[in-house]
């Protein structure tokens, strides 16, 4: 467990003393000190008499890994707004970007760009042609947290494409071709599709693939927002087992869930569904723990068929936090047309039910994301809330699964599906992201009512052996990384 190069009189930078380490491997808890230098884990063991420059005492205390946030649409915030207290203050140490098919980069600078990819658009014309030149950015002017981004394929269309409302032709394909080889040159850690929203809604099969075909040789993934999530739930994740055979790649399933009240239940033949897949080919899945999604305010799909809160209207940003039902009603008109006059904006959509949300977040390989959109007023609370609702609500009040499964699902499993190799566990030589939490205490504060509250029990978030969360505030460290994959091998590596 020690380096045995260590004593335990060894110097640190930074000593966390005293607590219980959950280590990100499902491993049962232990007591432990944990000393850290140059950024890494130095030793975790009894280091009573050593020294350190800095001191966290831990006593009652878990100490875990940094969550890892599977699925988010941070592109832009870690640009705008680089302290990311909404993810700090949960004990994320490093998000997962560029998912849904869209992503900071590649991106015209003057073009309309259609939804939802103008909810996640840069401020002032930051924009970027180049992938690299995104990372590039975040390098020079480093967030808070870690960052690995995926690039999106709903991107690489509105580059490529000027009519959006079919399948790509050759020529498209072979500049969205090398746009991705480009990105992937860059660190990009695979593609990523959302199939399910209008600017992809009619890429094929067939496009996908031959956009993709180069991901296997940079050793990269392939995510995606499937095409449905409601009544062809079960034809969009065999489409999405296809797509990864045909390009040989791991696939990530993004958000599952089944959506609408005649699909309640249905995560009884998806998982069994996505098991069996797993036999034959590398597929992982990541869901958030509630019963509500969001995204852009949407009058087709069925996505007004059950309770819709406005998080965000362009046209009427008065209305970030109203029911629709109740703007419908003050407006005197039906509520398909209140949405109408809504667009473009985003809504938080009651349409899943909680047994399902159970059900996925219980399956033994699914990961956490939150899919929050940092944007307006009125945002869903999971961006504030996710991971403290796993731990307080679901592991610990519901006893959903025990607090070492629920902390591996935040970080051991999400490094080892991203291919993170150094982070997501808790053991010398890893880079020292690590969050100190009271396990009796931790809860999720954000509401519906009240979504921008920062979560209780969380004391100490450490990124790259710096503290950056602590005393329930930011310290205004930035001390965050690029994590891009190479060209070839797997192999993490920091920017």
């Amino acid at each position: 467990m020690t380096d045995p190069n260590l004593s335990d009189s060894a110097s640190f930078d930074l000593l966390v003393r005293g607590g219980t380490v959950i280590d990100g491997t499902r491993a049962p808890r232990f007591r432990a000190d944990v000393g850290v230098r140059d950024g890494r884990i130095a030793a975790v063991g009894e280091l009573w008499s050593a020294r350190a420059a800095q001191v966290i005492e831990a006593a009652g205390r878990i100490v875990a890994p940094g969550f890892i946030d599977a699925h988010t649409h941070d592109d832009q915030a870690l640009l705008l707004q680089p302290g990311m207290q909404f993810k700090a203050s949960q004990g994320v140490t490093t998000v997962i970007t560029g998912n849904c098919g869209m992503s900071a980069a590649p991106l015209r600078a003057g073009v309309d760009l259609p939804m939802p990819m103008g909810l996640m658009d840069g401020a002032d014309g930051l924009r970027f042609a180049r992938f690299g030149d995104y990372l590039d950015a975040l390098r020079a002017d480093p967030p808070a947290l870690n960052a690995a981004a995926f690039v999106g394929h709903t991107n690489l269309r509105v580059w490529a494409m000027n009519d959006l409302g079919r399948s790509a032709d050759e020529a498209e394909i072979d500049t969205m071709r090398g746009l991705l080889r480009e990105a992937l040159e860059a660190g990009a850690l695979g593609l990523s599709t959302g199939t399910f929203y209008p600017p992809a809604t009619h890429a094929s099969t067939r496009e996908i693939v031959a956009v993709g075909r180069d991901l296997a040789a940079f050793d990269a993934r392939f995510a995606t927002h499937m095409r449905d999530e409601s009544g062809q739930v079960m034809e969009s994740l065999d489409e999405t087992f296809a797509i990864g055979r045909a390009l040989g790649v791991p696939v990530v399933i993004s958000h599952h869930k089944v959506q609408g009240r005649a699909n309640f239940g249905r995560t009884a033949q998806t998982l069994p569904r996505i098991r069996e897949a797993m036999r034959h080919q590398c597929v992982a899945l990541d869901c958030y723990p509630y019963d509500a999604g969001s995204t852009m305010i949407r009058t087709d799909r069925g996505m007004l068929d059950g309770r819709v809160l406005i998080a965000s209207s362009t046209p009427h940003p008065e209305c970030a936090g109203r029911d629709l039902d109740d703007i419908a009603k003050e407006w005197g008109v039906p509520r398909e047309e209140a949405a109408r006059r809504l667009q473009p904006g985003s809504a938080i959509t009651f349409l899943m039910d909680e047994d399902d949300v159970q059900r996925v977040m219980a399956f033994d390989e699914t990961m956490i994301g939150s899919d929050g959109l940092p944007t307006g007023t009125s945002p869903h609370p999971r961006l504030w809330g996710t991971f403290p609702r796993v731990l307080g609500h679901y592991a610990r009040d519901v006893g959903l699964f025990p607090l070492e499964t629920a902390v591996w699902k935040m970080t051991g499993l999400t490094a080892r599906n991203f291919g993170l190799s150094e982070r997501g566990t808790l053991a010398v030589g890893q880079h020292a992201d690590i969050v100190v939490f009271d396990a009796a205490t931790v809860r999720d504060a954000a509401t519906y009512a009240d979504p921008e509250q920062a979560a209780e029990g969380i004391d100490c978030v450490i990124v790259n052996g710096v503290p950056t969360w602590a005393a329930g505030g930011s310290t205004g460290a930035r001390a965050g990384q690029v994590l891009t994959r190479g060209p070839m091998g797997g192999r993490e590596r920091a920017g």
